[in-house]
Order: C-alpha cells, then structure tokens, then sequence
C-alpha cells in the first residue's frame, strides 16, 4: 500500500494567513458590523473539502491564533471553531452534494451558530449585547460562499491539494 503524500500544505497556511488578515483590517463605518467571519469561511471549505487532513485540531489552532488577534477570551473562539469543524466533518458527504445556493444556506445556519456560540461567550463574561448587527456576519458569509468556494475549490484544483 502507498503512503499518502500531503501536497499543498502551504495553501492551506496561506488561506488561513489571508482569512487572519481580512479579520483584523479596520473597516469604515457600517461595514465593519457586516464583516464576515473569514477563518470560519475558509475552515469550513477546507473540513469539506479535505476532512481526512483538515479536522478539529485545525480549528481549534486557527481559533486560539483568532483570539489572539482579536484579544478575547482565549479559547472563545477556539471552542467555537473547534465545534464547526466537528458538525462540518460530520456533515461533509451531505453538503457536497447541494447546489452552491443550498450550501450557502447551510454555511449561513452553521454561521449562525458559530454567532450563537460567541454570543454565550459574551453572556457569559458580561459584556454588552451588540444587539441586532450581531447578526449580520453570517448573512455576509453566506451571500459570499459561492465565490470563496469557487475560488478555493480553482486553487486547491490548481495546485492538487490532497
């Protein structure tokens, strides 16, 4: 029996790295309460794409290196990468199966989780409710799913990620 090689490891590195970078770059007035959750959107790509190599490990790593960035609770959104990319693996075969519009639906209902999840966090430690606007980062992920699957789905093709 062959040995698999893993190739493109550093494409995957590299969305990652793009996604940290597209969720620190300040945003002007109203569009920064619709920035979408990227690291969310690019694990989710990778756990259904690649969910023998990409798993829970992958996301609670990118959510601890997301914490940090963002300087909060460390491990808050570590536990809730970690959990998208549970229900992602779980999920993978069923998903890969919809047209990109039904995809889009369910990585805006896995979002919403994801959102959910924080806001305990924020419940939690008392912050403030940030009230309706919260809820506009999976609205955001979902309209841009299409094209951030394509998009990664031509790279990883490109490339032979395995």
């Amino acid at each position: 029996m062959k040995p698999v090689v893993h190739q493109g490891g550093w494409l995957i590195l590299a969305t990652f790295l793009a996604a940290f970078i597209l969720a620190i770059v300040p945003l002007p007035g109203l569009l920064q309460f619709v920035r979408p959750e990227w690291s969310a959107l690019i694990l989710i790509y990778w756990c259904m794409a690649i969910p023998e190599r990409i798993g829970v490990g992958y996301g609670w790593i990118a959510g601890l290196f997301l914490d940090v960035l963002k300087g909060t609770l460390l491990g808050q959104h570590a536990l809730c990468m970690a959990v998208l990319a549970y229900l992602v693996i779980n999920l993978h075969q069923r998903i890969r199966l919809f047209p990109l519009w039904q995809q889009a639906i369910v990585v805006w209902m896995l979002l919403n989780l994801y959102q959910l999840l924080l806001l305990w966090f924020d419940g939690i430690t008392g912050q403030p409710s940030k009230g309706l606007q919260f809820w506009l980062p999976p609205i955001a992920g979902m309209v841009l799913w299409p094209w951030i699957f394509i998009l990664l789905r031509h790279f990883r093709r490109t490339f032979k990620v395995q």
